[in-house]
């Protein structure tokens, strides 16, 4: 009940606004309350989301690659991201059939309201934080640096 109230209340009309239904708001938004520790980075990560669906690129989110599996911890192996369910966004285009988990207002928003960069990747820094890129050269030299160097 409170959900409606204030879903109707604050978002319904946005949602329309950008040409998304109820069910991929609050997919995407679960998605990025799973990817964002800091919340000033919720909107640059739904950026980056909306992005790469109007590239139509993988959306890569390492919490659909483990979602029905184990609890996202932050960390994916390669075997995580090879596995075949429906929900994990390496081997699907588009977004998975329903959220990951139960987003909460302020990543709503961002999926609704969300930051204009130019942004299709990003990746942890180890500390809350993410490394955002614009292409896959900048990406490929933040993933050596935060990822590779720390093991």
């Amino acid at each position: 009940m409170q959900f409606r109230l204030t879903y109707d209340r604050k978002f319904a009309e946005q949602a329309s606004r950008v040409g998304l239904s109820e069910m991929e708001v609050l997919t995407l938004a679960s998605m990025i309350e799973k990817e964002a520790v800091i919340p000033a980075e919720r909107p640059i990560i739904a950026s980056v989301f909306h992005n790469r669906l109007e590239k139509n690129m993988p959306l890569q989110s390492d919490p659909t690659a483990v979602y029905g599996i184990r609890a996202f911890a932050g960390k994916v192996s390669k075997r995580d991201i090879l596995r075949d369910t429906p929900y994990n966004t390496y081997r699907i285009k588009g977004l998975p059939p329903g959220p990951i988990g139960n987003p909460g207002e302020a990543s709503i928003e961002a999926v609704l309201f969300p930051a204009q960069t130019p942004y299709l990747y990003f990746v942890a820094r180890n500390d809350g934080s993410h490394q955002f890129s614009a292409n896959l050269a900048e990406h490929n030299k933040a993933v050596e640096k935060y990822l590779k160097s720390s093991r």
